[in-house]
């Protein structure tokens, strides 16, 4: 008995030895892509520009200005000044700066919500420049950089050299794995955001459209970039263009500052 249950476990043995040599072998891991590598590098010089650890640890930003809007790529009944709070997750814009009138007007996005404010209390704001609003953000510099860069199946390719408002720029795309794309232009020599862009698909027309926001007259606040003039297109039209006059980072502001409930009392008052 001995004698066999030596022979059985060297049969055993010898078995396993075979199976561990008939297994193909483990496939070697890919070589890095080169295009994806160069686009990352672009993105990480991007950031720097941008202000590096600043630009990233930005707990909020205030900006005041005007806006102008276009139709048809004319601009219609002048511009509006506005003064904007604007964080990661919510941003306000009031409209007027008097506090304590009937012309008092403000505007808060906040999720996929976004209110007017009057001293007649509150009103959803027209469901399609609510979509706008939300698109905008989700395709935003900041999203590309802090959650689209951040999600390992996002696909980053470098496309060429191309020329933006007389500018030669570095175009990059992003595609995130819902296959839904963002495309960020790069001054080659400053390495800051000349232009971006992205599509949707329209559920009325059942189209494409596609939208485009060029920066413009970079000023450097508190270690930060910031594009002082932005304008919006939309399927190759001007649509609107913002003129900052002032800018400031990690601003203070009362606890109830984006609280749609504080907003509305004080709109009535």
């Amino acid at each position: 008995m001995p004698k066999i249950r030596v022979l059985f476990t060297s049969l055993l043995l010898a078995a396993c030895a075979l199976a561990v040599q008939a297994q193909p072998p483990s496939p070697a891991p890919l070589p890095p892509d080169p295009n994806a590598a160069k686009a990352q590098k672009l993105l990480d010089e991007m950031v720097q520009a941008l202000g590096g650890e600043r630009w990233l640890n930005q707990q909020n930003r205030y900006t005041e200005g005007s806006i102008a809007a276009f139709y048809k790529g004319k601009p219609t009944l002048g511009t509006t000044p506005f003064w904007a709070w604007t964080t990661p997750t919510v941003e306000r814009i009031d409209l007027t700066e008097k506090k304590h009138d009937q012309q008092n007007w403000v505007q808060l996005y906040t999720d996929n919500q976004c209110w007017e404010i009057t001293y007649r209390g509150k009103r959803a704001m027209n469901p399609k420049l609510c979509r706008a609003y939300v698109r905008d953000r989700d395709h935003s510099i900041e999203a590309a950089v802090k959650i689209w860069m951040k999600n390992p199946k996002t696909l980053l390719m470098y496309d060429g050299q191309r020329l933006v408002e007389r500018h030669l720029a570095d175009k990059i795309s992003l595609l995130n794995d819902r296959n839904d794309a963002v495309e960020i232009d790069l001054d080659v020599q400053t390495h800051l955001p000349l232009r971006r862009s992205w599509q949707w698909h329209d559920s009325v027309y059942h189209d494409i459209d596609t939208a485009v926001e060029e920066y413009d007259d970079y000023h450097a606040v508190d270690g930060i970039a910031t594009p002082f003039t932005i304008t919006h297109f939309e399927n190759g039209e001007m649509t609107g263009q913002r003129f900052i006059t002032n800018a400031l980072y990690n601003v203070p502001v009362p606890p109830d500052w984006y609280n749609l409930a504080a907003i509305i009392a004080r709109a009535k008052h």
